[in-house]
């Protein structure tokens, strides 16, 4: 009874929260990057491998349509994304509310002999965002009355998964409702990431970033402390889930330093991403070349060689056929160090982050990809709407290689993912993009055939591997605070830092 109390007042601190960081555009900032943060990283590395375990691959299918779905509607009909976009809100508290029932019978089983009670914990934990957020949703929509009313709904519904016994929640179970959950995951990740609170946005100059990137630090501190109580639980798969993310990053940290003081030498000899040399931009694009550090150290010398006659094959292509490389890099620092370990940071710590979350995820044992034709075409669908970094892509391959991926898959982000997007194949003519998908399925195919082995080229000790973790943690915090998290997320080019913005009149106005 003390962990129902305890997780109704969890939400309940919601409204308080809201109220003392409305009070000013800084704390208003630091609030959103609080829920951004620790409501997002609570559906991918939470929810996600849950609904993963028991609907399979079908229930990304499903979890992107939730995602992509309100987008396409509000661009296909424009005079009704209003409508689009309330349906969405109404969805998205929905599958909290459906996700409040679950809660409320998990903390019945962390009352039973030999369960761990940081299972409770961690239910009461993640209760806090997420009153946070339904405030943080609801309010400036609907008022604070309704607000009210979702919260104490969500008590009640607790209150019935915690007093129903399993009978009743039988009928409620993650197997009986696990695509109508994923489409609703994906339709609560839609709404965290368009910001769709109806503010308009009184921070034009970024003066506020800062505020956000510590409400985004104390929101990875929640997530953190909701791993650690996961892994204390009695749930195999997410202890499992948390584990691999945790090994990865250790093995990962200390390369990843020394490729970006690496980046700092060969930004301080001269070779820049603004170079007048297209074939040495595109060798930066493709190669670093400090990428190829962490492929000859974690995945071995046969795979460096096959990476960089790779790209010096594709970079010799498209330099020949005089493409330029999309994204360039814009108002560079002057000092090599700043290049490496500031500038190189803000670009590619989103994509180390997204890569081990997309590995965690499409390398998850219940999804079964083991065709190297399928995880070939699941990873050319992931690079379209994407524009990945070398580095990235290298976190992503090694990620791969440690899920047991084919040979094929795991060289494929090494050799593609920087140029095989949307935004790039804009930029070339017809018989360019076919020059290029046909040398880069014949590389594929030499690869497939010759069925090369990874192997790591030692191990490091595990002290040097955690201090090497919190100085990248280090650095990546630095660049939360400089960039906020919206902005360090805009990179990957799957989300607009503008919010959206439904002006409730006769004009119906909407902005992105």
């Amino acid at each position: 009874m003390l962990y129902l109390l305890a997780s109704c007042i969890a939400l309940l601190l919601g409204p308080l929260f809201y109220r003392f960081f409305s009070s000013g555009t800084g704390l208003q900032k630091g609030l959103d990057g609080f829920i951004f943060v620790s409501l997002g990283g609570l559906v991918l590395i939470h929810i996600l491998p849950e609904l993963l375990e028991h609907g399979g691959f079908l229930a990304i299918v499903f979890v992107i349509i939730g995602i992509w779905g309100p987008t396409l509607s509000e661009r296909l009909f424009h005079r009704y994304s209003e409508v689009t976009h309330n349906l969405t809100l109404i969805l998205g508290v929905g599958g909290l509310l459906l996700h409040t029932i679950t809660d409320g019978g998990a903390m019945i089983l962390a009352q039973q002999d030999g369960n761990s009670p940081l299972l409770a914990l961690g239910i009461i934990l993640h209760r806090l965002p997420v009153g946070v957020a339904i405030w943080w949703l609801l309010k400036p929509q609907v008022g604070s009355r309704w607000a009210m009313l979702v919260l104490t709904g969500m008590m009640l519904l607790t209150g019935i998964g915690y007093f129903a016994g399993e009978q009743f929640l039988s009928h409620l179970s993650l197997e009986n409702t696990v695509y109508l959950q994923a489409f609703v995951t994906g339709s609560i990740l839609h709404v965290v990431l368009h910001q769709p609170h109806g503010q308009p946005n009184t921070d034009k100059q970024g003066r506020f970033e800062y505020h956000a990137g510590i409400g985004s630090l104390l929101g990875i501190g929640l997530l953190f402390l909701l791993l650690m109580m996961d892994s204390g639980g009695n749930d195999h798969q997410h202890s499992h889930s948390t584990e691999h993310l945790l090994d990865w990053m250790l093995t990962i940290a200390p390369i990843l330093l020394l490729s970006y003081a690496v980046a700092s030498i060969r930004f301080y000899f001269g070779l820049t991403p603004q170079n007048k040399a297209l074939s040495r931009r595109w060798l930066q694009r493709l190669l670093g070349p400090e990428a190829i550090i962490i492929t000859g150290l974690l995945l071995g010398p046969i795979f460096t060689l096959i990476q960089a006659i790779s790209v010096v094959l594709i970079g010799a292509l498209l330099t020949y056929c005089k493409v330029e490389p999309t994204d360039p890099h814009d108002s560079l620092p002057t000092s090599a160090v700043r290049f490496g370990f500031a500038h190189l940071v803000d670009r590619s710590a989103p994509w180390i982050v997204l890569s081990l979350i997309l590995a965690n995820l499409i390398g998850h044992p219940a999804v079964p990809l083991s065709n190297p034709i399928v995880q070939v075409a699941v990873l050319l669908l992931v690079f379209l709407p994407m524009r990945f970094c070398n580095l990235g892509a290298a976190v992503l391959s090694l990620s791969l290689a440690y899920s047991g991926w084919t040979t094929t898959a795991v060289l494929l982000p090494l050799i593609a993912a920087p140029i095989i997007n949307f935004a790039q194949l804009k930029l070339m003519d017809w018989p360019q993009r076919v020059a290029l998908f046909v040398l880069l399925f014949g590389l594929l195919a030499v690869i497939e055939w010759i069925q090369p082995q990874w192997q790591a080229l030692g191990h490091l000790p595990h002290l040097l591997n955690s201090i090497s973790l919190w100085v990248v943690a280090a650095l990546f915090a630095a660049s939360l605070l400089r960039l906020g998290p919206r902005k360090f997320m805009s990179r990957l080019m799957l989300l607009k830092t503008k919010p959206h913005s439904h002006e409730h009149n006769h004009a119906n106005g909407h902005h992105h």
